[in-house]
């Protein structure tokens, strides 16, 4: 999968917005990307039953692409999750 043409915090709506071509604009709330964190640990976790909810108030603190996609960081200091194209994809039509 492509990565998309733009992924844009609105820290004030605490949202990640994501648009890919030709579809539009998606928001996915910072407390539902943290909760759904890809990271081997929060997989693990997640795999045994234990299924965390963010707390609302937390908000992304670091934005870096990785190619085939991004890297986030959450004022919870959380910030192992690389989340692939593909699962924000997914994650954003969970919605």
């Amino acid at each position: 999968m492509s990565a998309p043409l733009s992924v844009i915090d609105h820290t004030a709506a605490g949202e990640l917005e994501i648009r890919w071509p030709g579809e539009p604009p998606v928001r996915v709330p910072h407390a539902r990307l943290r909760a759904a964190c890809p990271c081997s640990t929060c997989r693990a976790a997640r795999l045994r039953g234990r299924i965390d909810s963010a707390p609302a108030q937390v908000q992304l603190v670091l934005i870096e692409a990785q190619g085939y996609g991004v890297q986030l960081g959450f004022s919870d200091g959380h910030e192992r999750g690389i989340y692939p194209w593909v699962y924000l994809r997914e994650l954003a039509q969970l919605l």
